[in-house]
């Protein structure tokens, strides 16, 4: 683990790591998300300002140290930002999946005892005015996009803008009160509620504390040998767990997280990205295979040919290749070939070219699709 990677003890907390990061990588990129077509990028001292200000934001609507505080949409580098900016109040972090139910929604704010809740757009804010009335914890809504917001005039539903806004006269006022409250946090303060998805019952709400999230992200980062120059693609639910230890290991490490434009350009941006460490359940990769499969058998005859014939070589030395063991000189040179004329162009397609590393979890992964 590099310097730049290595935490010192007084680095404890997520918000601390961000502090560590806008001081010994102010202008790396930290975040960058697809908007309109085009990647918006936020360096690591852009990052920290704009989560200081949300994060005073908070404290002036009333957030204390323990409160709760919902977060519901999909991987937006602001949503990210609201979890700094709980926890940097000593602050707990609910995050609820976008495609829940109001009534599902109603069960996870009521039992985790939620207080604040960010929306990413109006949808969500209809579903958490339905469930306010069942759930008396809830007392404040922050949205972000602001798109059919315009007539709402509700006196706890405020703009996430707003939000910011107020934080930063805060901070006019208190110049030191943000690094002062960060700095009361410590390990073992809870960082994250982590809902299960609740197939066997009604969802658990499982406690993660910085402690436990940081020292797994250290793990990882150091056994993968995970730098600064990373490039991920987050597009699971923030609402998972494992977007969020990917998400945390991007803090730790350094690394650029990437957020891309809607569930329906994913695949279009990974081709366009191209990350070099990837996170994806085994239903992304089945779903990669049956692509290039579902494709091969529409194509000419020349091109189906070579197809199958160097997938039949790289099903009979490839595993070998990729775990060092012996391959005879023949099939190393059909494999280069392979790759030159059928691997290199259909990794470029699927966006895996730069991929150094990949993992995948949540469910079991058929032997066909991993060694494909």
């Amino acid at each position: 683990m590099s310097d730049v990677t290595r935490l010192s003890e007084n680095e404890d907390t997520l918000p601390k790591v961000l502090l560590r990061n806008a001081q010994v990588r102010p202008g790396k990129p930290a975040y960058r998300e697809k908007d309109y077509g085009i990647w918006q990028t936020y360096t690591w001292a852009e990052t920290a300002e704009e989560v200081k200000a949300l994060s005073l934001g908070f404290k002036s609507l009333g957030l204390e140290r323990g409160d709760k505080v919902a977060i519901i949409g999909d991987n937006r580098p602001h949503l990210y930002w609201v979890f700094l900016a709980v926890e940097a109040l000593g602050g707990v972090a609910v995050p609820l999946f976008q495609d829940s139910a109001a009534d599902d929604m109603k069960y996870v704010l009521e039992h985790a005892g939620v207080k604040y809740a960010v929306a990413e757009n109006q949808e969500q804010v209809d579903k958490l005015f339905e469930c306010r009335d069942a759930v008396p914890s809830l007392s404040k809504i922050v949205y972000y996009f602001t798109r059919g917001m315009r007539h709402y005039s509700d006196p706890d539903l405020h703009s996430y803008t707003d939000v910011q806004a107020m934080g930063r006269e805060l901070a006019g006022k208190q110049p030191a009160l943000y690094e002062e409250e960060i700095a009361k946090g410590s390990a073992d303060d809870i960082s994250l509620m982590a809902y299960t998805s609740g197939t066997t019952g009604n969802p658990k709400g499982v406690i993660h504390t910085h402690r436990n999230i940081l020292v797994s992200c250290q793990q990882i980062i150091e056994v993968e040998g995970l730098s600064e120059n990373e490039d991920t693609l987050n597009y699971l639910p923030m609402a998972w767990v494992g977007d969020h230890f990917y998400f945390a290991q991007g803090l730790v490490a350094g690394f650029r997280v990437n957020c891309p434009e809607s569930g329906e350009t994913v695949m279009g941006d990974l081709r366009e990205l191209g990350p070099t460490y990837y996170f994806a359940p085994p239903v992304t990769f089945e779903t990669m295979l049956t692509d290039v499969q579902i494709r091969m058998e529409d194509a000419g005859g020349v091109k189906r040919g070579l197809f199958n014939y160097f997938m039949g070589v790289a099903k009979k030395v490839g595993v070998d290749l990729l775990e060092g063991r012996p391959v005879g000189f023949l099939d190393r040179i059909k494999y280069f070939l392979g790759d030159i004329l059928v691997y290199g162009p259909m990794k470029d397609n699927l966006g895996l070219t730069r991929v150094r590393k990949a993992y995948t979890g949540g469910a079991p992964m058929g032997p066909d699709t991993f060694s494909f």
